[in-house]
């Protein structure tokens, strides 16, 4: 079953950018053999925010312009906006998850937007977090959640158990 994903490969310490949604942080950094494929397979449709479809996205497509598909941009002037082909700008989050959802079938609607992420969790709309974590340590950027004064939100993984994922990672000299 299709499902809503905020997907992102974040940093140690949280971040899935660097400021200014920069994302050189990554260059070196290998995936499991098969990853990317698997993604472009099962992705429909993606929900982006404004500020990092205009700082990453748009230069740098989904999955290493592996991926071609229908991409939702959540924007407060969703009127003005130039035409992109392949881009749809809307500017409510239910009206732009129902669209992803209705264009992506009986794939998966990936969020790539920890605002918009956070949002759907809120609401209810968010099916899972999918994430891959980095070996490095950014210190500053675009955190995957943030709510400072929020309660802890529980998270469990797919078996239902709420276990940790150890890693075990050296600095490099």
């Amino acid at each position: 079953m299709a499902k809503v994903v905020c997907h992102f490969t974040m940093s140690l310490d949280g971040f899935v950018a660097g400021p200014r949604h920069d994302m050189s942080w990554l260059a070196g950094v290998t995936v499991p053999p098969g990853l990317i494929d698997r993604y472009v397979e099962s992705t429909g449709a993606i929900v982006a925010g404004r500020r990092g479809w205009d700082e990453a996205i748009r230069t740098h497509r989904p999955y290493g312009g592996r991926w071609s598909g229908p991409i939702f941009v959540l924007t407060h002037h969703a009127d003005t906006q130039p035409a992109d082909a392949g881009v749809t700008y809307v500017d409510e989050l239910s009206l732009a998850l129902s669209l992803a959802r209705a264009a992506a079938g009986a794939k998966n609607v990936e969020i790539f937007s920890p605002g918009i992420g956070k949002q759907a969790l809120e609401l209810g709309l968010l099916d899972a977090f999918d994430l891959h974590v980095a070996p490095v340590l950014l210190g500053d950027g675009i955190r995957l959640y943030d709510a400072p004064g929020g309660a802890p939100v529980e998270l469990r993984r797919p078996d239902g158990s709420r276990s940790t994922v150890d890693l075990l990672l050296e600095p490099v000299s």
